[in-house]
């Protein structure tokens, strides 16, 4: 996912107050030192430094998506060395384990539950099913479910 590239308030804000200043006067003086010519290169430099940082998130991006690709590279053929491995020598042989898999023989099985069924017709609950309408607007209160419809037994 590419990062969001900055903008700045403040530097929309202060070109919009330039142009106003250059049609004062294009060699506007204000005395100590407020002239039109150094808000000209604070404007530009922050101009540049924004520029630099949306180049730099830009080139961050690219060398993101080249280490996500080599990652999966490289987890592609660590999956083929083992895979080979367990080729050459089984998934049971030491070299198998030292190679990093697990071996077939210390696997652990899952532990499956029984399930009970109910055998006989009798057994089985016989709940009243909860029926819904919709939402009626009435002057009183009647209970609803979460998804605002009124419960009808």
């Amino acid at each position: 996912m590419a990062r969001p590239k900055r903008s700045s308030a403040v530097l929309q804000k202060a070109e919009k107050r330039e142009a106003g200043l250059q049609s004062i006067s294009d060699s506007l003086d204000l005395g100590n030192e407020l002239t039109l010519q150094t808000y000209t290169q604070r404007i530009q430099a922050l101009r540049s430094q924004i520029f630099t940082y949306n180049s730099t998130l830009s080139t961050l991006d690219n060398l993101s998506r080249d280490i996500k690709s080599a990652e999966q590279s490289l987890r592609d053929l660590s999956e083929q060395m083992l895979l080979g491995v367990a080729a050459k020598y089984g998934k049971n042989s030491g070299e198998y384990g030292k190679a990093g898999g697990v071996l077939k023989r210390e696997r652990r099985r899952p532990m499956r539950k029984k399930t009970e069924l109910a055998t006989e017709p009798s057994q089985a609950t016989t709940a009243k099913p909860i029926t819904t309408v919709p939402f009626k607007a009435t002057s009183e209160p009647q209970p609803r479910n979460g998804n605002g419809n009124v419960l009808v037994s």
